[in-house]
């Protein structure tokens, strides 16, 4: 690095003798400039200061200038740097062969392979490039622009103006994946004018055609898009289209509003030929502790008798949603998810995404969490989407539609609330962990939801108002001997408090009294004894385990209501619970044994494999599974008798991309098999596939009639770099049926992406009706995505 005093001696010199010299390299800083003068009758004003832009003394910024050769030609009064110039400026790079400043009008000419980067990271290439002596303002000839978002644009001619606004002639904009300026585009719009305003983060196009392949597919007089850097601009959104039986067609138009930093909305309206015009809108917001959005949706239907038999068999339709979550401090947080629906059949008829096609749960919570407590509170509301059923030759129809038995809906409980809180104490209490739990459970239903099997009434919900408040401690502390084994002595008290309000009175096996108190102590051991070994390819450990656990008989069984565990399943996951009923309305009762062996494979290449086998035995007292309560929660759970069915767990990790699981429960008798599920799943070169098995013996008691047992598949292929093919297939083994199967194919890089899927499912009903659907997805990376599904008929 050479300093400017020098370097102006040698520059004056030189070039009056008209010699040449490379390289040269010039650093100045304004200030310094100004105050040393160049040797002779030439001053620091007529040389290098040449190059630095008009505002470069007010900003007191550095400009580095480097070329092989710097020429004068005072006549003309022009200063030209020549071979392999480099200027670096206020976070510009300027590269050309040759660049010559015109003093006398203020321009900055770039000759030979211009690439100009500018200080946001877009790189602006040409042959010909022009600017203001402070890179402002200027125009550029058969220019290629390429942006850090990877966006390209080439023109013929391009000017600048007012520091911000760029207008292309004749231009092309696309995108760009890693390819060279030479490879064409999958796709590209091309336009008589393109104008980049980036202030305003906007780029208009003018006399436009969108091409693919080269080909002309879409022509449009105007449109604009936000900058490609912009996260949130105001415009049209890309649309969606509608093609349903009972709706028609329609196309989905929103308009996207950024109101300001931390809030925006959406609005959007969807003509339809057979229905009219649902409108819709969103409203978000992020304040300093939270967010929260507000969404809806409405239609007035024109002809709602294509809904006959439905509830959507009604004039006005809609629904309305919001969702909050806001923070108190570090550790709390409350927030809701709340919706509401004019009738059951609005999210399937209407294709609402972002909910369930079965049910939606409102919720309104308050969480804490630290390093050894929480505490969380939720008051939930469910809404069922499926139809109550039909009988058409009853005489007394009951508003659109005409069910029988009882409603769905009412059968569903609204919350309010339940508590659930968890407290480890930070020291040891005599030598062990001791930990506290509690949870209160207060929920009213309407209508009671029962059903019998072999003249027998139970109940999965019952009218009525229940309050439960449960609270357990456990404690818990390990000992190794000097062998190695591992013994585990715990305790734990669990204490339950009933309250009984308004209860069916049809329901005569619930308790009388208002207010019913349980109470469970218990006792055990575990005990563990790893057996390690070592090889040149891995490391083995073979560990039995065993728990016993003393306590009384479970009280109340049937007595009590029971609505959070009522899903019973066993497996290895749960065998060596202390309790196995998955929630608090039930209490493990008796003495009981866990045993089981496992055993773990640990390769040194990364892989592994792990097993377990096991069974559950009641050694004295009464068998809580082997008595049904209300719901009759425990069905064929394999813990009804006294030494349960086995119980067994299969996990193997290749590491190289293949995964395989599975469980089962065995009879302990004659180990006929009860129930399984396997799962595989794995990527083989282009290949990337799963494959579940599930079966699950015949339940009476449950209502299962008969064996079930299915297959699902689904498998991804790439066939070259950016095509793939896919499909799924859901298949039952027992019927010999497909339940649901879809195939299709797609195309996907970073500019475009493309997938046309065709589906059949056959899960309603009796699996003899079939809905078909053709969906078709498209995007465009920094213009949008859009999606087209069509009902292709359905068939009995």
């Amino acid at each position: 690095m050479v300093l400017l005093s020098a370097v102006g001696r040698t520059c004056g010199s030189l070039q009056r003798l008209g010699m040449r010299f490379k390289p040269i390299v010039i650093a100045v800083m304004a200030s310094v400039v100004t105050a040393v003068p160049l040797y002779g009758s030439v001053q620091a004003q007529d040389g290098v200061e040449s190059f630095l832009p008009s505002r470069l003394t007010e900003a007191n910024q550095q400009m580095l200038l480097e070329a092989d050769e710097l020429q004068y030609d005072y006549d003309n009064d022009i200063v030209s740097a020549v071979g392999n110039v480099q200027i670096y400026y206020a976070g510009y790079v300027l590269e050309a062969q040759r660049v010559r400043l015109d003093r006398k009008t203020s321009r900055l000419f770039a000759e030979g392979n211009v690439e100009l980067i500018e200080p946001d990271g877009n790189v602006v290439r040409a042959q010909n490039l022009e600017l203001s002596d402070d890179f402002r303002d200027g125009f550029v000839n058969s220019l290629q622009i390429e942006t850090i978002q990877r966006t390209r644009i080439n023109a013929e001619r391009a000017t600048r103006s007012d520091d911000n606004v760029t207008t292309f002639e004749n231009g092309t904009y696309s995108v760009y994946v890693n390819q060279p300026p030479s490879k064409p585009p999958l796709w590209q719009i091309k336009a008589g004018k393109i104008i980049h305003d980036q202030k305003e983060k906007v780029i208009k196009y003018k006399n436009t055609r969108i091409e693919f392949f080269g080909a002309p597919i879409i022509y449009l007089p105007y449109f604009s898009q936000a900058d490609p850097s912009v996260k949130r601009k105001s415009g049209f959104l890309t649309p969606s289209y509608v093609a349903k039986d009972r709706l028609g067609f329609g196309v989905s138009i929103p308009y996207y509003l950024s109101l300001g930093p931390n809030y925006d909305a959406t609005i959007s309206a969807t003509p339809l030929t057979k229905q009219g015009f649902l409108v819709g809108g969103e409203w978000r917001h992020k304040l300093m502790d939270g967010a929260y959005s507000i969404r809806g949706l409405g239609i007035r239907q024109e002809d709602p008798g294509l809904f006959e038999d439905t509830s959507g068999n009604r004039e006005f339709r809609g629904s309305l949603n919001t969702k909050g979550d806001f923070r108190i401090n570090e550790r709390w947080n409350w927030g809701w998810d709340l919706s509401y629906f004019s009738d059951r059949a609005f999210v399937k008829d209407y294709g609402i995404s972002g909910l369930g096609t079965n049910n939606s749960v409102s919720d309104i919570f308050l969480k804490g969490i630290s390093d050894r407590n929480s505490f969380e509170t939720h008051a939930y509301a469910f809404r069922v989407f499926q139809e109550d059923s039909f009988d058409a030759t009853d005489p007394n129809p009951v508003g659109p539609f005409v069910p029988f038995g009882e409603e769905l809906q009412a059968k569903q409980p609204v919350v309010h609330p339940v508590i659930d809180y968890n407290y480890i104490f930070d020291q040891p209490i005599m030598g062990g962990e001791l930990s506290l739990k509690g949870n209160l459970t207060s929920l009213t239903r309407d209508i009671t939801d029962a059903y019998s099997f072999n003249g027998t009434d139970y109940f999965r919900g019952v009218e009525g108002t229940f309050t439960r408040t449960t609270f357990e401690g456990e404690w818990r502390r390990s000992l190794i001997d000097p062998i190695g084994q591992v013994f585990t002595p715990f305790a734990y008290a669990k204490g339950d408090v009933f309250f009984l309000a308004s209860a069916d009175n049809n329901v005569s096996e619930l308790s009388p009294d208002a207010v019913v108190a349980r109470g469970v102590p218990a006792v055990g051991l575990e005990y563990r004894y790893p057996f390690v070994s070592t090889f040149s390819w891995g490391t083995q450990v073979i560990e039995p385990v065993g728990q016993i656990i003393a306590r009384p008989d479970e009280t109340g069984i049937g007595k009590l209501p029971n609505d959070d565990a009522q899903s019973l399943v066993f497996d290895a996951s749960t065998l060596f619970e202390y309790d196995k009923f998955s929630g608090f309305d039930r209490s493990e009762g008796g003495t009981r044994a866990n045993v089981g062996l496992q055993y773990q494979l640990q390769f040194y290449n990364g892989g592994s494999l792990s097993a377990l086998i096991g069974q559950s035995i009641n050694l004295a007292g009464q068998n809580s599974y082997a008595i049904p309560d209300l719901v009759n929660s425990t069905g064929d759970s394999g813990l009804e008798s006294d030494v349960s069915d086995y119980v067994a767990s299969l996990y193997f990790d290749t590491n190289l991309g293949m995964r395989v699981g599975a469980n089962a429960r065995f009879d302990d008798s004659d180990f006929e098999l009860k129930r399984t599920e396997v799962q595989a799943a794995g990527i083989y070169g282009p290949v990337t596939g799963s494959l579940t098995y599930a079966f699950l013996g015949q339940q009476p008691e449950q209502g299962i009639d008969s064996d079930r047992q299915e297959t699902l598949a689904a498998a991804s292929v790439r066939l070259q770099e950016n095509w793939r093919a896919f499909g799924s297939i859901r298949y039952d083994l027992e019927n010999k049926n497909f339940v649901r199967d879809s195939f299709g194919l797609g195309y996907d890089d970073e500019g475009f992406s493309l997938s046309l899927s065709y589906s059949q499912d056959r899960s309603r009903d009796d699996g003899n009706d079939v809905d078909r659907t053709l969906f078709l997805r498209f995007g465009l990376r920094t213009l949008g995505d859009t999606g087209f599904s069509q009902g292709v008929g359905s068939s009995q």
